[in-house]
């Protein structure tokens, strides 16, 4: 989970978990390298933390570039953290809880500190997910039952491609594209605003693209569909596959 006290729950059980855990505690896996150069930032003091990347800052190279990864993470992921950690300052009933909790519970937080989550803590959670995702090597397609849910739902993984890739296209200004199981269970494809979670509408994100220019204006300026053609090649689909597998056992 996001927060030092307790574990994560919802996004992946088994290795995937672990993995995530570890992110979200601010530790980096056994095989990790931390982010490297002037753009990492320190953990920020509070209750949720930022991890280090769980690979070098290159290791996506020639898709996704170094020098983007290192200020997308240390500096505008860092700043969520550091900024929801400043919202939640001395407030031990937010505190203590954690940011799954927090995300689906958002209509129901204090109003002073309603927007602050949904945009930091919304953004702390999204891109932990993100850095999740990516790998050079992996599996490039979905595996056992995300793979045959996909093509019930989209008509073959092709055709997922093609809608998760006109959905991020989609996103007029900042947001992300997600692919997201339902409260019903089911299989979606949603386009969110800014930092939004699928979490606040009961849904578990599977995989999310950050279609923010900083997620990708160094490297390919105003060509977008560059960046997501790109993006999918690095998309670790065994991690997606076992987020799905863990989310359908409740």
């Amino acid at each position: 989970m996001m927060n030092r006290r307790h574990a994560l729950k919802t996004l992946a059980l088994g290795a995937t978990a672990a993995a995530f855990d570890l992110a979200a505690r601010g530790a980096a896996p056994a095989t990790a390298q931390p982010a490297a150069g002037p753009a990492a930032a320190s953990p920020p003091a509070g209750p949720f933390t930022l991890a280090p990347l769980p690979y070098a800052p290159d290791a996506l190279e020639p898709h996704l570039d170094a020098e983007t990864m290192r200020i997308h993470h240390g500096k505008h992921h860092a700043a969520y953290v550091a900024n929801l950690n400043k919202a939640v300052a001395g407030r031990r009933d937010l505190e203590t809880r954690t940011l799954e909790d927090l995300l689906r519970g958002l209509d129901a937080l204090p109003e002073d500190v309603r927007t602050a989550v949904r945009n930091h803590g919304g953004g702390h959670h999204n891109h932990t997910l993100l850095w999740t995702s990516l790998a050079k090597t992996g599996a490039r397609a979905p595996s056992g039952e995300l793979a045959k849910a996909v093509d019930a739902a989209f008509g073959g993984f092709g055709a997922f491609q093609e809608k998760f890739s006109a959905a991020a296209m989609s996103v007029f200004g900042s947001g992300w594209a997600w692919l997201v199981r339902d409260a019903k269970g089911a299989l979606a494809i949603r386009a969110l605003p800014n930092q939004d979670s699928p979490l606040t509408s009961g849904a578990v994100p599977l995989l999310g693209i950050d279609v923010w220019e900083h997620a990708y204006y160094l490297k390919f300026q105003n060509r977008r569909a560059e960046y997501v053609a790109e993006f999918a090649k690095v998309v670790d689909w065994d991690v997606v596959s076992a987020r799905f597998r863990d989310a359908a056992k409740g």
